[in-house]
């Protein structure tokens, strides 16, 4: 069969690798031939592969489990709460969007950056609840994300992360703003490379590499505090030196750069695909133990992590065995791994359980 390019949001599970798939510090993330699984997925999306080769175009069909994601946030949908968000959202949506094509447009100017941070942050403090505003974001991907709703998601994830930090008013409006233009350097990239649906060539993705820096000189070019600016320059920085433009490492990465990182990847992991829904947090949570912590700064990334599984204790889940139960505990060396009681005085800690996870959050 003659490979072809797929983006990395498009794949499903079943497909087979055509090539092997290095990242950008020439790591090897999935060898060729590789049957694409849920987890090579997620695994992708995290190191920022946007599209593959694939050799074979023949998927599994999706599991009764892939069917079951859905519920949860079936629920969150049917709330008020999430009724009003989503008003609000659309709403926000418009207001980001003319305002990043205007500041990319070379138009800037207090008033108009204030018209966006306002409209942000009215929609964060829909929800004093960091978790139920997490549930409500998660329940709006119901269609591909473009540059202007992933900016309002990031924008939103960065502001919780920010708030579980306890970082001052000043420090969070800044991370918000931050957040709101970190990628506002695609917008100055060729629109054909953008939407492009073939593999891009070498000059392309090196061009398509460029948008932090074109971000940040745009957002210098307004006098904006150094901060945001060098969020939007550092954003695709790793701790250990692999990410770009400058391969920097963890001690010359602007803080709020590092929070941005995390939320970005985050977003990216949590968007709907056409089979299912968003992958469960606990699946997230997994890929993050397993591969962040030499790319992400631990005293961010830990604290977000924390927050978001002890926010579930109690919640009834649904493990890839098919039970259901309870989380009682969480392991604190392997915080995506609780203990789950199940019905008949049946205890699973996942730690030790090792062919037992998370599935669903019911």
């Amino acid at each position: 069969m003659t490979k072809q390019s797929i983006a990395t949001k498009k794949l499903i599970p079943g497909m087979k690798l055509a090539n092997s798939v290095y990242n950008n510090a020439d790591q090897l993330i999935l060898p060729k031939g590789s049957r694409i699984t849920e987890e090579s997925i997620t695994r992708l999306q995290f190191y920022e592969i946007d599209r593959v080769l694939i050799e074979s175009l023949v998927p599994i069909e999706p599991s009764d489990e892939d069917i079951f994601r859905t519920t949860y946030s079936e629920r969150v949908k049917a709330s008020e709460e999430f009724i009003n968000f989503k008003k609000q959202f659309d709403n926000t949506i418009e207001i980001t969007k003319s305002t990043l094509d205007e500041v990319a447009a070379g138009n800037s100017s207090p008033e108009l950056i204030e018209q966006i941070f306002s409209s942000a942050t009215s929609l964060i403090n829909t929800s004093e609840n960091n978790l139920e505003l997490l549930d409500m974001l998660h329940s709006m991907r119901d269609s591909d994300d473009v540059t202007y709703t992933h900016s309002l998601n990031v924008s939103i994830i960065s502001a919780i992360i920010g708030r579980w930090l306890h970082l001052s008013e000043e420090d969070l409006n800044t991370l918000t703003i931050a957040a709101l233009f970190h990628d506002i350097g695609k917008l100055l990239i060729p629109p054909e490379i953008l939407q492009k649906t073939s593999k891009l060539t070498a000059e392309e993705y090196e061009l398509l590499k460029t948008h932090p820096y074109k971000g940040y000189q745009l957002l210098k070019g307004f006098g904006m505090d150094e901060k945001i600016a060098l969020a939007a320059m550092q954003h695709h920085e790793r701790c250990d030196g692999s990410g770009y433009p400058g391969r920097l490492t963890k001690n010359n990465i602007n803080s709020f750069a590092k929070i941005i990182a995390i939320a970005d990847v985050y977003d990216a992991m949590t968007a709907a695909r056409a089979y299912r829904g968003p992958l469960c947090t606990f699946e997230v949570l997994s890929t993050f133990e397993k591969e962040g912590y030499r790319c992400y700064d631990a005293s961010y990334l830990v604290p977000f992590m924390h927050n978001i599984v002890n926010s579930y204790i109690n919640n009834t889940v649904r493990l890839n065995n098919g039970e259901k139960g309870s989380i009682i505990m969480i392991n604190k060396t392997a915080l995506s791994r609780p203990i789950v009681h199940c019905e008949g005085q049946i205890y699973h800690d996942l730690l030790h359980e090792k062919n037992l996870k998370i599935v669903a959050i019911l």
